[in-house]
C-alpha cells in the first residue's frame, strides 16, 4: 500500500511537469506546451494556502520592483490559478512554479482580469513578457519562447508601467525555489529507484 500511495503522490507531482490529454479536462490552468492551459484562482481577500511572498524584479531601469504574490507550486494549484477573480491588487500576483524547465503555455479559459504573464527561466532571467486577454481560450496559447520554470501572472500593464522587459532577473522567495527543487528531487529518486523513495 506504501508503494502505491508513493506512485499516486508522484503521478500527480509529475503530472505539474507535463500533462496528458486526460489532465487536461480537470487542469484549466498552467501546463506546458502541448497540453492546454489557463489562469485561475480564489478570492484575493485570502491569501492561499501558501501565503504571499515577494518577488522582487530588478528592473532595465535600474528600479526594484517589489510583487507580493500567491505561490502556486503544485497541480491543483497552478491549474487554479487567478480564475473566476474579478479583481487583483496593483502589486499583486501569482508566481507559478514547476519542478523544472521546460515550455510553458497558458490560457486565459473562465480568466476574468487582463494579465501580464513574465516567463522567468531558472536562473531568475525574465525570457518573455506577453499579454493575455480575459477569456482567451483559443490556440495557440500564450507560449513561451524558450523552456523556464516560472510564470509571473500580474495586472496588464504592471511590466511596461514599471519599466520591467525581457532580460531582467528576478529574485524569488525561498519557498520557490525550495519547492522547485523538493520536485525534482522526488523525480529523479523514483526515476532512479522506485522502491527507495
Amino acid at each position: 500500500m506504501k508503494n502505491l500511495t508513493i506512485v499516486v503522490v508522484l503521478a500527480l507531482i509529475m503530472a505539474g511537469c507535463g500533462g496528458t490529454k486526460a489532465d487536461q479536462a480537470t487542469r484549466s490552468q498552467t501546463t506546458p506546451q502541448d497540453s492546454g492551459t489557463t489562469t485561475a484562482g480564489t478570492d484575493e481577500t485570502t491569501s492561499g494556502p501558501s501565503g504571499l511572498r515577494t518577488v522582487v524584479i530588478d528592473a532595465s531601469g535600474g528600479q526594484k520592483i517589489e510583487v507580493r504574490v500567491e505561490i502556486a507550486d503544485n497541480p491543483f494549484e497552478r491549474a487554479r490559478g487567478l480564475m473566476y477573480r474579478t479583481a487583483l491588487g496593483e502589486d499583486r500576483g501569482m508566481l507559478f512554479v514547476y519542478p523544472g524547465e521546460q515550455k510553458l503555455s497558458f490560457w486565459m479559459k473562465n480568466t476574468l482580469i487582463p494579465l501580464s504573464i513574465a516567463y522567468i527561466d531558472s536562473e531568475g532571467r525574465i525570457v518573455d513578457i506577453l499579454d493575455m486577454k480575459p477569456l482567451d481560450d483559443k490556440s495557440p496559447h500564450y507560449v513561451s519562447s524558450e523552456p523556464v520554470q516560472y510564470a509571473l501572472e500580474v495586472n496588464q500593464g504592471f511590466f511596461e508601467k514599471r519599466g520591467v522587459k525581457v532580460g531582467d532577473r528576478v529574485e524569488l522567495p525561498e519557498q520557490a525555489a525550495v519547492g522547485s527543487r523538493l520536485g525534482r528531487q522526488i523525480i529523479v529518486q523514483y526515476r532512479g529507484d522506485p522502491e527507495r523513495v
